[in-house]
């Protein structure tokens, strides 16, 4: 016996310019029946909260599925999967298409060579696939934007769940947040953490999706906005602040990322903090009082 509950959606050109579409989402459990062999012109993201089976790809061979996991199904890619007659599985599945795809699998999100993923727990991305089943609902006025908003939010929450991100890799990164601004090379950092150079890179690859000097670069420049918004530090003293010695080479390197040199940005972003900027993050739900009590 299963149980099965899945929609579709046709969006149009212009919601396919915003980058991602959900094309349909569903939700099943029980002993499923087989799926393909088949092959799909879009990408469809299956998420396995519990029970187990089996995939087989492009390459014939069989690989089991334990929950939690999610399956990877990629344009062009055959596969063919079921769980386990005995055991089921449940299971969320989205399929989604549109040009952000290539970036996300760029940065690692989407994993193409690897269409079965284990997770340290799909309660995250089960509960987007659960969002966008109720945005599914019939007469939804905003429903291609709505649900095609939450593909972007599950690719994030698939990526933070994935069982390989161990908590070593938060601290890296942590690690690295911390001493951006320092005058410490991508090796300096390698040696810190007794890492090879490429180790570092793998690593903060599979966390972040990006290499050590661009995660270490992004640091840097957000913290330079906070100091060309709030201050009025010269420009030389900001690109000190953030580990530039040369201040040229900063205001070339802060133009040719931002968009915007040094100057520019500071002239539209610049404000008077009375008392200066503060590092804590607020809570949304309890905003600090303002005026007298």
């Amino acid at each position: 016996m299963y149980r099965t509950w899945m929609r579709f959606f046709s969006p149009g050109p212009a919601h396919h310019r915003l980058g991602l579409v959900c094309l349909g989402v569903g939700l099943q459990h029980g002993a499923l029946p087989t799926v393909g062999p088949r092959t799909l012109d879009h990408h469809v993201a299956v998420v396995i909260g519990s029970g187990a089976g089996w995939y087989r790809g492009a390459d014939g061979r069989r690989t089991t599925v334990t929950a939690p996991a999610l399956l990877w199904l990629t344009p062009g890619v055959p596969h063919h999967y079921a769980p386990d007659p005995d055991t089921g599985w449940d299971e969320g599945f989205v399929d989604f298409a549109g040009p952000a795809t290539a970036t996300y699998t760029e940065l690692g999100y989407i994993e193409p060579e690897r269409p079965v993923v284990p997770l340290s727990d799909a309660a995250g991305p089960r509960a987007v696939v659960a969002r966008i089943a109720r945005a599914a609902r019939r007469g939804n006025p905003l429903l291609e934007v709505e649900t095609g908003a939450a593909v972007h939010e599950l690719l994030v929450a698939l990526r933070r769940a994935r069982a390989d991100l161990a908590p070593d890799g938060d601290q890296v990164l942590e690690a690295l947040a911390r001493d951006a601004c320092g005058p410490l090379s991508v090796a300096d950092h390698a040696a810190r953490h007794g890492m090879t150079t490429a180790e570092l890179r793998g690593a903060v690859r599979r966390a972040a999706g990006c290499t050590p000097k661009d995660y270490l670069l992004g640091i840097r420049l957000g913290r330079a906005k906070e100091l060309l918004a709030t201050t009025e530090l010269p420009v030389a003293a900001v690109a000190r602040r953030v580990g530039y010695d040369d201040p040229a080479y900063f205001s070339r390197l802060f133009t040719r990322r931002v968009g915007l040199a040094p100057v520019r940005f500071r002239a539209q972003q610049g404000r008077s903090v009375p008392g200066g900027w503060s590092d804590r993050v607020p809570d949304p739900d309890d905003p600090p009082r303002v005026g007298p009590a």
